[in-house]
């Protein structure tokens, strides 16, 4: 559809990429990726036609259409939602006004005659094109996507003017989706998305049926949506083929056969200058030296590109605080007539990471000012427990900064422990380099101080950390660099995020809140989604085999928190003797059984694990409700895994009877 052929660009003195070749095909699934500064937006408006190149050619295929998104800066008004994401569709509703007027047409004119056959034959082509798009559905398609990005059905009818900016990004998203260009350029498609919201576009991508290039600071987002990566860098635009995870390990192989190179041309350059130097000056050796002088020449030297320093970031560790961090009973949050929760009840100990879960509008933010002081609940209770000391980071971080305050001095005086240069390495990580360090925190945009607030977190952290949103405009490099400080913090952590592989892995524990309830679930955000599908299936669902039965799962309550578990139940059938000697079982159920055995031998480890550090805390005497509480949950987690370990033996004792 479009290639780009020795193409470059700079702006000034300063070149983007050269030497530029990319084809670019109808069905292509790409991620667009390099550092911030290196060009991608500028390649995606070039791609469009927004902008121009200084070298080289683009071409397209006749008849291509290219929709774009860029990250910001989109105002619509004038419109309701519905009616502005119905204007993709003007084509459409041309034709069907013709088609009503053919129909009027043919209802008059003579049967017999040559006008009467034109008008038949164009109206059976627009029929059929009509059909072809869809297009009495066009009302169901709009209403479907709108949906999908998070729209409720009170929203369509609004005004588009009304919305904030992130929503207005997000009817700009609406209408491209509907209008399914050839090409999609989607620049930060998932900035003002939740995570909910983000699945359902990820959905939405895998099924779409034309090519589209990202650009994301979204890993997950990038793997489980593109097959190709194109990266600019060194001034060059490499392709990989694979999805964002592959890319990086084919660079780090690129770059490691880079360097093996680069070495070996380097001693063959050394070993060639030795000879020419020691032998320059001897008349039975002119012959040799001139070829290798020659042959020096014509070497074109390798060039190794720096790369970004990678930063690593530990913060400074805080005091202990008690076991307990948190608590909440009979919680209760509400504005006017709306009821945001009631009646929820959680538990947050101490060294959790806790994510935060839910749709816009179920109370993530709102629990959170809950547990920091910044909100009151309308009912219940919420206690600290001893020695807790809370730092909360809001999406409006920025609003409690000195403006007048240099940003260098602010961090110096946060961090008194730290040196001014890894002040200055972290600074640069989260995109503040050279002489910005040295900027009134006034002059920064919103985004920008937002950054700043969550680098100065890092310094000087309290032993519980509340962070809302706290990913938001970083890029990769910078959410690594948090992750990685967050992940060696032995503090406790409660935290939103969009970004599913930040979740992924940080979390610890998931709160899940929906319907004004709060639920926790053990594990990272995928053990969250096994388990909600498995509470979701259908209760007709095949068992994994004819032994067993899989009872639903059910929410038990520890302390005050509910935890939600999956497991399986062993039970005796009287009317099932044979042996499996006797009796083989089908290859579906045996792969099913197998299944549920390597399940079996990674659970087993995670119990044992959780019944040692009960036994851990059973160590330490706090009361004696507590003492009991933790007798309680050591002698379940011991009957689980008796019951799982009995469970596993059955099914590896009858699997091996099934290959012997």
């Amino acid at each position: 559809m479009l290639s780009l052929q020795n193409a470059g660009k700079r702006f000034g003195p300063r070149v983007l990429f050269l030497e530029a070749d990319w084809l670019i095909r109808n069905d292509e699934k790409t991620a667009l990726v390099g550092a911030n500064g290196t060009g991608k937006s500028t390649l995606m408006k070039i791609l469009c036609g927004l902008e121009t190149l200084d070298y080289g050619t683009l071409e397209q295929t006749r008849g291509i259409s290219i929709g774009y998104l860029p990250q910001e800066g989109l105002q619509l008004g004038g419109r309701t939602v519905f009616e502005e994401c119905l204007t993709v569709f003007d084509e459409l509703h041309e034709m069907e006004r013709e088609i009503d007027q053919l129909a009027g047409q043919l209802a008059e004119l003579n049967h017999e005659g040559a006008e009467y056959q034109s008008a038949a034959e164009r109206y059976s082509l627009l029929q059929d094109r009509f059909h072809a798009l869809d297009g009495y559905a066009l009302d169901a398609q709009v209403g479907s996507v709108l949906t999908g990005l998070g729209f409720v059905k009170e929203d369509w009818a609004r005004q588009t003017d009304e919305f904030s900016g992130g929503w207005q990004m997000r009817i700009a998203l609406a209408k491209l989706l509907l209008a399914k260009p050839n090409l999609l350029l989607l620049d930060e498609p998932t900035n003002h998305l939740d995570l909910e919201t983000r699945n359902w576009l990820e959905d939405y991508l895998r099924n779409y049926p034309f090519g589209y290039i990202l650009i994301s600071h979204d890993r997950y987002f990038l793997d489980v949506t593109i097959d190709r990566t194109v990266e600019i860098w060194n001034k060059r635009l490499t392709i990989y083929q694979g999805n964002y995870t592959k890319y990086l390990r084919q660079k780090d192989e690129r770059r490691e056969q880079l360097m093996a190179a680069y070495r070996n041309q380097k001693e063959r350059i050394e070993h060639l200058e030795a000879f020419i130097n020691r032998f320059r000056y001897q008349a039975t050796k002119a012959r040799q030296v001139q070829s290798r002088i020659k042959e020096l020449e014509k070497i074109e030297r390798i060039e190794v590109p720096e790369e970004e320093a990678v930063i690593h970031f530990k913060f400074p560790q805080p005091p202990p605080s008690g076991r307990m961090v948190a608590e909440a009973e009979g919680l209760a949050k509400g504005y006017g007539p709306k009821q945001v929760f009631e009646g929820a009840r959680l538990t947050i100990e101490r060294g959790d990471r806790v994510a935060l879960v839910g749709v816009n509008g179920a109370g993530k933010s709102t629990l959170i000012k809950l547990l920091t002081g910044e909100a009151a609940p309308t009912a219940g209770t919420i206690r600290l427990g001893h020695n807790v000391i809370a730092e909360y980071f809001a999406q409006d971080q920025y609003k409690v900064l000195d403006p007048e305050v240099r940003m260098l001095d602010d961090m110096s005086r946060a961090a008194r422990r730290v040196r001014e240069v890894e002040l200055r390495s972290l600074l640069g990580c989260f995109l503040f380099s050279g002489d910005d360090v040295f900027k009134p925190l006034g002059v920064l945009s919103g985004g920008e101080r937002n950054r700043y607030a969550l680098a100065r977190i890092l310094v000087s952290p309290a032993n519980f950390l509340l962070l809302d949103e706290p990913t938001n405009h970083l890029d990769m490099r910078a959410k690594d660099v948090l992750l990685e400080a967050l992940a060696s913090y032995s503090g406790t952590v409660i935290f939103v995020s969009h970004d599913r592989y930040f979740i992924d892995r940080l979390a610890t524990r998931v709160l899940e809140i929906e319907g004004g309830a709060v639920t926790a679930y053990e594990g990272n955000y995928e053990d969250y989604l096994r388990r909600k599908s498995a509470l979701t299936a259908p209760t007709s669902a095949p068992a994994p085999a004819p032994q067993y039965e899989k009872p639903a799962e059910k929410p038990r309550l520890i302390g005050n928190t509910i935890i939600i578990e999956g497991g399986f139940e062993a039970f005796d059938d009287a009317t099932s003797t044979l042996t499996p000697r006797a009796r083989r079982l089908n290859p579906i159920k045996q792969k099913q059984m197998a299944e549920r055995c390597a399940f079996l031998e990674e659970e087993i480890p995670r119990i044992e694990s959780a019944i040692a550090h009960s036994e851990d805390q059973l160590a330490v005497y706090l009361s004696a409700a507590e003492t009991q509480r933790l007798t309680v949950l050591a002698a379940e987690l011991r009957a689980q895994l008796a019951a799982l370990t009995a469970e596993w033996e059955e099914l590896t004792a009858q699997l091996e009877g099934q290959t012997t």
